[in-house]
């Protein structure tokens, strides 16, 4: 007679170990913003070669971004620290790069503003409803993030000539998807909690 299989009803519940690729690669984003940050501002931000390097790094760190999220969620790696600590890093990065481009002068400071209120607004709005529920990412948002990116990106390079108002066009349509989808996120929110307090009762 065969032994019964054993039973694994008791057995503890196996969680994704903390220390992985996806995780390693969000510490690397955050360990590159002062890489980045010392780059932008070295020699006052006139140095063009520094410049450049400052928008390697940064192209680097939000690669990383992508592909730690997609790792995590294939993978079965997702963990509460890479929940945690990847908005952080994202806006660690996005904030130095807004705050260091307003101090140098080359870009005006209600543009940063704008979109740092809204960038922790939305945060906040999260921890706000997630008892409630998850609100997924919008074509809108991502349009926000992608449009977000190239503009730093080319007020980063030393640009002359028409891409400098091309980089000030791509900032505009970067600010406007920032308050449209904020304005978005904010409905959406009320909506859940709505929906979730209607269904409770």
């Amino acid at each position: 007679m065969r032994p019964a299989p054993p039973d694994h009803v008791g057995d503890p519940v196996q969680s994704p170990s903390v220390v992985n690729v996806p995780n390693a690669l969000t510490v690397l984003r955050l360990a590159l913003v002062p890489v980045f940050a010392w780059l932008l501002l070295r020699e006052g931000g006139d140095e063009a070669a520094s410049r450049v390097w400052s928008a390697v790094v940064f192209v680097v760190a939000g690669a990383t971004d992508f592909v730690d999220g997609e790792l995590a969620r294939r993978q079965g790696q997702v963990t509460s620290f890479g929940k945690i600590v990847d908005p952080i890093a994202d806006k660690a990065l996005t904030g130095t790069a807004l705050v260091g481009l307003s101090y140098l002068g080359e870009l005006p400071w209600w543009v940063t503003v704008v979109i740092l209120v809204r960038e922790i607004g939305v945060t906040l709005l999260r921890f706000w409803v997630i008892r409630h529920g998850v609100i997924p990412a919008s074509r809108g948002g991502k349009a926000k993030t992608a449009a977000q990116m190239l503009a730093i990106l080319m007020y980063l390079l030393p640009l002359t000539g028409w891409l400098v108002t091309a980089s000030e066009v791509v900032m505009g349509v970067a600010v406007l998807l920032t308050l449209v989808t904020g304005l978005d996120y904010v409905a959406r929110a009320l909506r859940l909690r709505a929906a979730s307090r209607a269904a409770r009762a």
